[in-house]
């Protein structure tokens, strides 16, 4: 291997680490916290007093528990009933 071949070797190598280091960071970037959209026990937090927030949602589509949603869909969401959701916590759908 010339001195050449080995240099673009390792500068492919290193690319390759700082894009799989930098790739998960862009995508939380992308990210934004959606409320009443979860299914119950499958929410990212924010259940309610009580909780210990991920998973802990009761009920489907619970007012006060959120996930991360893309960027830019939370409230333009096809939810049952004409749900929507929030970038707010709502007072809908609450655990009895």
């Amino acid at each position: 291997m010339t001195m050449h071949s080995k240099t673009f070797a390792i500068a492919g190598a290193l690319a390759a680490v700082l894009a799989a280091q930098v790739g998960p960071a862009m995508a939380q970037e992308a990210k934004e916290k959606c409320f009443g959209v979860a299914l119950a026990g499958k929410n990212d937090c924010a259940a309610g007093e009580g909780t210990t927030c991920a998973g802990t949602s009761k009920v489907d589509y619970q007012g006060n528990a959120w996930s991360l949603v893309p960027a830019g869909t939370c409230t333009t969401m096809e939810l049952p009933e004409g749900r929507m959701g929030s970038l707010e916590k709502l007072d809908r759908d609450m655990a009895g």
